[in-house]
């Protein structure tokens, strides 16, 4: 997702259009003091929701770094985090965090409903530096504290390291100590027992020194799932290594959607990669056992953008109260195909879709900026 080191998500493995893009993932410690830790492997009961279940709220972060962006694209980036976050914004509360220095500027963006939270970032990538959410069974909440080190300490990442302990601390919520360095980005969580990542993004030296069995263990103790279902990805061709948030989403239990380009490319190898994600998907079944129903959404081509690393990904969309907050990409026939999928996959919920070529641009999307809070207490539904 970064251009630090010349690590956007293509630049490594060369050109070649692909699936969508993928996320991005970070390391670093610190846990923010006064925040309730827990030693790793205790988060026993907790369980991470869907994202489609009830959000008390959204947390997104405000971009301010200029190690990654020029002037220019950084207020261009600004003002489409500003347009997620006033959109979700129509649906549910939305938190910005943003160092106080910049939450002037931040506000003049921003729908006055909005809170603006002094929590210092450095980029805008909330699902990967953000916390992440656990549930139990009495509607407690927790923060399953997945530590964020700048996708392999490849991008600085001084203040976002400390994001989610910090939001831990001020909701007064324990931080649950998972024991692994990654990103949100890199799991995706059907709310049912069923994890899906790509190894290239966990199985990983710059992040994590566990085994691949060990890591699951981690992971779905930290997560409260049950069955694991692991796809290979791409280590080191991308700064995230591959996250399976712009690839695959688990839309309920026992459904995917997944962006694929027509057939695959051999020469490229994001193209081989995706295709490797669906046979796995095809051969696989949730924690229950079922086979899994595959959507399939193809991915645009005519877009707007010229930018080399540009991530055009349709399922990098956001789920919240009563909405999917998406993005279009000026391919009309592809845009229309996505709005018409993500209706009949969320039927009543609203389908907004947004032109945030900025964010596409900086190397991720809608759901890379942001970061639900589940409601506390028993499940009530939409």
């Amino acid at each position: 997702m970064r251009r630090v080191l010349d690590l956007t998500r293509r630049r490594l493995v060369g050109g070649g259009l692909a699936v969508g893009g993928a996320t991005v993932a970070i390391t670093g410690s610190a846990h923010a003091q006064g925040s309730r830790a827990a030693p790793a492997g205790t988060a026993g009961g907790f369980e991470m929701p869907a994202e489609s279940a009830r959000h008390e709220r959204t947390f997104m972060q405000w971009p301010v770094n200029l190690d990654v962006y020029d002037r220019k694209s950084l207020a261009a980036t600004q003002k489409s985090i500003a347009l997620v976050a006033n959109t979700i914004m129509a649906h549910e509360p939305v938190v910005m965090l943003v160092a106080d220095r910049d939450a002037a500027d931040a506000r003049g963006h921003l729908d006055r409903r909005i809170d603006i939270w002094a929590i210092p970032t450095d980029d805008l990538w909330c699902r990967d530096s953000g916390p992440t959410f656990v549930k139990n069974a009495a509607g407690d909440l927790a923060v399953a504290h997945i530590q964020f080190n700048g996708w392999g300490n490849k991008q600085p990442n001084r203040n976002d390291r400390r994001v989610a302990a910090l939001v831990a601390r001020r909701l007064g919520l324990p931080l649950l100590d998972s024991g692994l360095v990654g990103e949100g980005g890199g799991i995706e969580h059907d709310g049912a027992g069923t994890l899906l990542v790509h190894a290239s993004c966990w199985v990983n030296r710059n992040r994590n020194p566990q085994d691949q069995s060990e890591i699951e263990r981690l992971l779905l103790k930290a997560l409260g799932g049950r069955k694991m279902i692991w796809a290979p990805g791409i280590k080191g061709a991308d700064i995230t290594d591959y996250h399976i948030d712009a690839l695959a989403r688990f839309v309920s239990p026992g459904r995917v959607l997944i962006q694929l380009p027509d057939r695959i490319d051999p020469a490229d190898p994001w193209s081989k990669a995706a295709f490797e994600t669906y046979e796995t998907l095809k051969r696989e079944t949730d924690a229950n056992g079922r086979k899994l129903d595959i959507v399939v959404l193809p991915e645009p081509v005519d877009i707007r953008s010229r930018a080399r690393d540009f991530v055009a990904s349709y399922v990098n969309y956001y789920v919240c109260n009563g909405a999917v907050v998406g993005a279009e990409f000026g391919d009309d026939r592809a845009d229309e195909k996505a709005l018409r999928t993500l209706k009949a996959l969320y039927p009543g919920r609203e389908i907004a879709s947004l032109n945030v070529d900025p964010i596409g641009k900086a190397g991720g999307g809608i759901h890379c900026a942001t970061q639900q809070q589940p409601a506390a207490g028993r499940p009530t539904g939409r």
